[in-house]
């Protein structure tokens, strides 16, 4: 019984009710004016049809359109009200006021350096390409003089991040999509209230639904009477709208402006693997010192400014003295709320520029039509495509959408792979040994439409060489899929994931 009121009591259950009571309130409404249902019947039937015009002449992926369209024509009432609250990038006045303070700060901040898009234009024009896509379209400037380091496991990059965080002198920047209490939180929050006692500034910022079974409501208050300045992003509350869909699912570690952190890792105890839900848990984090950690320490403020807008004070970037390693560093983010699908388009540019090789790490693999096409039509192209997945899912629904989009990609000659020992985290790509990108994107239509993420892409860097390391080290434990293999599954297994496939974007 004690169990049971526990359980009731959940912030994500209650929260839950409330959007099921509003459904049922709504179709209640509807049955007590059943006397006028033939004519709503055709008002909602020709809203529909107004409405599947307007989606498919909008501009976007024809997956997600089509994943639209058909509960709009089949299901007309259940379609179109799901559309409404749901669908679409409708933003208030406020939002567009905001979205314009943060391009603001971005530009106003971060300026590229044009002898550098030179000399990278000497060396590979297509990658002088890439980074000026990202410097024009996301505010990104590409750096030199910046040491980056990869990890290709949680647990070797969270030792590293606690020894920054104790050198700490002036301020520390969090920002994670999920923050869970056990021993990775508990001993960084430790460290944290240590440095706020000793005057650092100390900043977090989490996503409220990411943690929303993770940590009690109003947690930030916690963190506030600790001397740690928090608050939750996108707050989650019991209103059916399209900005439930808008998470921050960026994760920044950034120290005094200096050395900044980012990847796959959230800071909950399965990505340090001490606790095992889905066997082995592997995960990559990039750490950078240098001159490109001011992009990531603008970028969080931008956030912050976004949220609680009392980041007022000038920052300017810590004055570095450092032999970098050669190569060049661009941190950057990407916005749903804007009309430029930054991390989709810097893929693409990748992908379609490869000359040998395309490798990614991906712990969801639910495509859409342009990625699927730039990916098929370079393995057509005798580039070497490999994509590694989970052996152990997290989520077995999704697992049977990543599934679903195995076929075209191994018929096209693209070679996959599962994680034997368990579940992948790693969003990494990685094309001709040469240029990466590592950070938060993951291969689906949430990351590249619907969440904020970040990234740091790499060009001819130390840290390029260990993810190639990664990846050799990876595919001897990864069982291959392959096409006759996958062709065999049972007709029902088959007919689930067509269907789940046609309606993935939704998910």
């Amino acid at each position: 019984m004690r169990n049971l009121t526990k359980l009731l009591f959940q912030r994500v259950v209650i929260v839950s009710l409330a959007l099921l009571l509003q459904l049922a309130v709504l179709f209640v409404g509807l049955h007590r004016f059943s006397d006028y249902i033939p004519w709503y019947n055709a008002a909602v039937g020709i809203v529909a049809l107004v409405l599947t015009l307007v989606i498919v002449s909008k501009p976007g992926d024809p997956a997600y359109k089509i994943a639209w369209i058909i509960p709009i024509l089949a299901a007309p009432l259940f379609g179109v009200t799901l559309y409404l609250m749901f669908g679409g990038h409708r933003l208030s006045r406020r939002m567009k006021r905001n979205l314009r303070l943060v391009e603001r700060t971005m530009k106003g901040s971060l300026k590229q350096d044009r002898d550098i898009l030179d000399r990278l234009e000497l060396e590979n024009p297509a990658v002088e390409a890439q980074a000026y896509y990202l410097a024009s379209k996301a505010f990104c400037p590409i750096y030199t003089n910046t040491r980056s380091e990869y990890f290709s496991l949680g647990e070797d990059c969270f030792h590293r991040m606690l020894e920054d965080i104790r050198s700490a002198e002036h301020y520390i920047y969090l920002e994670y999509f999920i923050i869970c209490r056990g021993k990775m939180w508990g001993e960084m929050l430790a460290v944290l209230r240590e440095k706020a006692r000793q005057g650092v500034d100390v900043r977090v910022i989490y996503d409220d639904f990411g943690c929303i079974t993770k940590l009690p409501s109003g947690y930030y208050k916690r963190l506030e009477a600790m001397g740690i300045r928090s608050r939750p992003f996108n707050p989650f509350i019991p209103i059916m709208s399209p900005l439930l869909n808008n998470r921050d699912h960026r994760k920044f570690l950034i120290v005094d402006g200096r050395v900044g952190y980012t990847g796959g890792i959230n800071l909950s105890d399965e990505y340090i693997n001490e606790t095992h839900p889905f066997g082995h848990w592997k995960d990559c984090g990039i750490r950078l010192e240098g001159d490109a950690v001011w992009s990531m320490t603008i970028m969080f403020r931008s956030m912050w400014n976004l949220i609680r807008k009392d980041l007022s004070e000038e920052l300017l970037p810590p004055a570095m003295e450092l032999r970098a390693e050669r190569g060049y560093v661009q941190p950057f983010t990407d916005c749903p709320l804007d009309s430029e699908c930054v991390s989709e388009t810097a893929f693409f540019n990748m992908i379609s520029r490869a000359g040998k090789s395309v490798y990614i790490m991906t712990p969801y693999l639910i495509l859409d039509t342009t990625m699927r096409s730039v990916l098929c039509a370079a393995a057509k192209s005798g580039i070497d495509v490999r994509i590694i997945t989970p052996g152990i899912p997290d989520k077995k629904y999704v697992f049977a959408v990543t599934r679903a989009n195995y076929d075209e990609l191994l018929e096209a000659g693209v070679r996959i792979y599962e994680y034997t020992p368990g579940f992948i985290h790693s969003k990494v790509v990685c094309v001709d040994m040469e240029c990466a990108v590592v950070g938060t994107v993951n291969m689906d239509f949430r990351s590249l439409y619907l969440h904020y993420e970040d990234g740091v892409f790499l060009y001819n860097t130390d840290s390029v060489h260990q993810i190639s390391d990664d990846f050799a080290d990876t595919l001897p434990l990864c069982r291959e899929v392959t096409l006759r293999a996958h062709r065999e599954r049972s007709a029902v297994v088959r007919i689930v994931e067509m269907c789940l496939r046609i309606f993935s974007p939704l998910m």
